[in-house]
């Protein structure tokens, strides 16, 4: 009994040490996952609050931030607990490489991230055309996967790399863009009249710049009419209301200075041919398109 009292009491310093390792241990770990994510708030609030810092960067710099303090603190937990470190990160080097290699395309799109960021295509908040695959108000650039808002409201979400490796079409990045409505105007009604009505149409509206000058010019010719297209500088956020209200006023404006709307007519002729009803010969007919006197179908 003894004997067993003092292997006990040999015993105890051990267990103290353990019992005290496993304390600091868990206070590491514990004090070290909540700085962790402190600091990514921290760094977050202070990233949206500042001017000079691009929103597009933050969420990849949140998420590094994050696990780049976590594997330390790990580290520091496994040294704690008296587990060699050296021979660990030899492992998880190896093992790193082995799923390197069994992840490439997850590695790719990681590091189509990154190029994304350092070169900039696309920023949050701009509206994008990845060709062949979406488009969308960039809302998120990730470690692997960029987020974009439709313009109906419905959320898409790309891989880096797909990103990365198509055209980009980017529609915000310039202050102004080009806008090109076309108007039709029948053969039989004034085309110089057109042209004033509708240059002066371009040059008082209040939402188009007046440099680079508008334009009205006629651009091609169809069956039965031809084509004047209104060419406007406009500031990128009034393109698509600018866009409608021309479309809209444009038939309007030609209409108030009394030219008819351009409706598509055909005119069927059947020429005589003296004989040959009594030969018993059907009588061609001859079919020419062009825009009836009354807009409707003669």
């Amino acid at each position: 009994m003894q004997d067993y009292f003092a292997s006990v009491s040999a015993l105890m310093p051990s267990i103290e040490l353990l019992a005290f390792n496993l304390a600091v241990t868990i206070l590491i770990l514990g004090v070290g996952w909540w700085l962790s994510s402190f600091v990514g708030r921290t760094l977050r609030k202070v990233a949206a609050r500042s001017p000079r810092v691009d929103p597009t960067i933050v969420p990849m710099v949140y998420t590094v931030t994050i696990w780049a303090i976590r594997v330390f603190v790990i580290v520091a937990v496994l040294a704690r607990l008296g587990v060699q470190t050296a021979s660990i990160i030899t492992v998880l080097g190896a093992a790193g490489l082995a799923i390197g290699l069994a992840l490439q395309g997850t590695l790719q799109n990681i590091a189509a991230g990154i190029m994304l960021l350092m070169l900039r295509p696309l920023r949050a908040g701009e509206y994008i055309s990845v060709v062949g695959k979406g488009d969308g108000t960039v809302a998120e650039v990730g470690l692997f996967l960029t987020r974009l808002i439709q313009f109906d409201g419905v959320h898409i979400t790309l891989p880096n790399s797909a990103i990365w490796g198509n055209p980009i079409i980017n529609y915000s990045r310039n202050a102004t863009r080009r806008l090109d409505v076309e108007v039709a105007v029948r053969y039989d009604d004034d085309l110089e009249l057109a042209l004033r009505e509708l240059g002066t149409l371009v040059n008082e509206h209040a939402d188009v710049l007046p440099e680079p000058a508008p334009q009205v010019m006629v651009t091609q010719y169809k069956e039965s009419t031809a084509m004047v297209n209104m060419r406007v500088w406009v500031s990128a956020g009034k393109y698509w209301d600018v866009r409608f209200d021309l479309y809209r006023n444009g038939v309007q404006t030609l209409a108030r200075a009394g030219l008819k709307l351009p409706l598509p007519v055909r005119e069927i002729h059947t020429p005589s041919q003296p004989g040959a009803a009594l030969a018993g010969e059907a009588q061609p007919t001859q079919a020419t398109d062009s825009p009836a006197e009354n807009g409707g179908t003669a």
